[in-house]
């Protein structure tokens, strides 16, 4: 899976000892790599909650901030499935990593909503690049699936600490505690860098291989657009998951706690999709994952109770981490020259961006929550329909292709 940068291998300054390209620790590394591009989307509460809090902002201003930053994510990962010239993948981390500090650190510096909606863009350009170069660079290794389970892991652990702490810190020490964190996110993945073994691109095609067929267009699409509507779904109400407790009248505390606990059970949703596999075709898990995350979003109406307002994140987190890559295998498997996968990314990044970015045009300066569930169930059900055909499309493919081997 890449996002379709070209990079070339290239040997650090640094000396010292390298981890193993394809071992534990390298897997870590590189899931911080990634991560570093795309970490405020695993807070997206936290910061949003952190701008109504620290700054005053009303939630749809907060919203707009969040949106900006993915909007500006996907052009970023947009101009990096494109990009032309041949880059040193180390060079280019370095270069983003040392941006994202220094954009952080003019974020914490403001204190209106209206310079951050910019900034953040900014910071989403550079991001979503980054994005590219580890996945490009994961790619790399003998085991991408591991690498991507790693990346995972990270995230949800590390979201679940960030969504723990950082809104109460915020109370104390105001909105650039949220940045200062993601600072220090960046700072840790720089001093990690000169770790990393010089990953040269692997070999090309045999010459003279067929060349792959065309890739269907409508089915295509409709994974593409299950893609985007699954993110857009989702990431509208966990952009605004922490208003939404506390307007149902939870303490904030709790439902930090809440969250962090929900993310790190999520975990075993990535876990499940390598023990299911395509063992059950794609069409199955995607169809029941699908149905238990709308039960999960149907209980979030009932958040002024606790226990239903802590079993539907836990649902809706266990479902999103068990079903995106699914999804964005299933967009992978129509193309095998690797276009298919960046566009996944791109339409992925899209929905991140577009469900805070709808959502906050819904909520106004109000603090009713509800019209947003609306919005998610409709666009759950959208990507179920979506998702239907591509998924028997390559469930057939794949019995058919059993029956000519046996």
């Amino acid at each position: 899976m890449s996002d379709g940068v070209t990079l070339t291998a290239q040997p650090s300054l640094f000396a010292g000892p390298r981890a193993n390209p394809d071992g534990f620790w390298a897997a870590i590394m590189l899931a911080f790599l990634t991560t570093a591009g795309l970490f405020y989307v695993n807070i997206m509460p936290a910061i949003v909650s952190g701008l109504v809090d620290g700054m005053g902002a009303s939630p749809d201003r907060a919203g707009y901030v969040g949106a900006a930053n993915m909007y500006g994510s996907a052009v970023g990962a947009l101009a990096a499935v494109f990009a032309a010239s041949r880059l040193p993948w180390r060079k280019a981390a370095f270069v983003a990593l040392v941006l994202l500090v220094g954009i952080d650190g003019i974020s914490a510096l403001q204190t209106s909503v209206t310079p951050l909606i910019a900034i953040r863009a900014c910071h989403g350009l550079v991001g979503g690049f980054l994005i590219g170069v580890g996945f490009t660079v994961i790619a790399r290794t003998a085991s991408p699936d591991r690498s991507f389970g790693m990346l995972l892991v990270v995230q949800y652990g590390l979201g679940g600490l960030g969504l723990r702490f950082l809104p109460g810190l915020v109370q104390t020490g105001g909105t650039a505690v949220l940045f200062e964190a993601l600072t220090a996110f960046s700072l840790v993945t720089l001093v990690m860098l000169p770790f990393l073994a010089p990953y040269p691109p692997r070999p090309k095609a045999i010459e003279g291989e067929a060349a792959a067929p065309g890739v269907p267009k409508l089915p295509a699409f409709l994974a593409l657009l299950a893609v985007f509507l699954f993110q857009g779904g989702n990431m509208a109400v966990m952009a605004y998951v922490i208003e939404l407790g506390r307007a149902k009248g939870l303490e904030l505390g709790w439902i930090s706690n809440a969250l962090s606990e929900a993310n790190w059970i999520a975990i075993l949703g990535a876990v499940a999709v390598y023990a299911v596999g395509a063992r059950f075709g794609r069409m199955k898990p995607l169809m029941i994952g699908l149905a238990v995350t709308l039960v999960g979003m149907g209980l979030f109406y009932r958040s002024d109770v606790a226990a239903f307002f802590y079993a539907a994140n836990v649902v809706t987190g266990l479902t999103w981490a068990f079903l995106i890559p699914y999804l964005l295998g299933q967009c992978a498997a129509f193309d095998t020259h690797g276009q298919m996968a960046a566009l996944s990314g791109f339409f992925s990044k899209m929905g991140l961006a577009s469900g805070p970015m709808i959502a906050a045009l819904v909520v106004g300066g109000s603090a009713h929550y509800e019209p947003i569930l609306h919005l998610a169930i409709v666009a759950l059900v959208l990507c179920a329909v979506a998702a239907f055909l591509p998924a028997r499309l390559l469930d057939r493919a794949a019995a058919s292709r059993q029956g000519t081997e046996s």
